[in-house]
């Protein structure tokens, strides 16, 4: 069920880039350009910590769904996706943080 809700968004993402910015608050966003959006993912990151801070479970999740939507508005900006994101996090998994975080520092 989680890939299929992270698909379909990632389908109505993808179809509002066409679409006119006063039909969707997602359409806005990319009428607005990369640093709109960048912005809102800075502003959800900021909620995030502080639901965390506050210890609330269900503030915690809500603006953490926040900011994975506003992640991913920004991914499709790049014509990247979820995938993309699991790919990376398939390729590290099974890595020491350690070994992983040494190898970009190589690079």
């Amino acid at each position: 069920m989680e890939k299929e809700i992270l698909a379909a968004l990632t389908k109505t993402l993808e179809e509002r880039k066409q679409a006119d910015p006063d039909s969707s608050y997602v359409a806005k966003l990319y009428h607005k350009g990369l640093d709109n959006i960048l912005k809102k993912i800075g502003e959800e990151a900021t909620e995030t910590v502080i639901a965390a801070k506050d210890g609330e479970k269900e503030q915690i999740v809500y603006e953490t769904a926040d900011l994975w939507f506003h992640t991913m508005v920004m991914l499709s900006s790049f014509d990247l996706s979820y995938k993309d994101v699991l790919q990376e996090l398939g390729r590290r998994f099974g890595v020491s943080g350690i070994e992983e975080k040494a190898s970009r520092e190589d690079k």
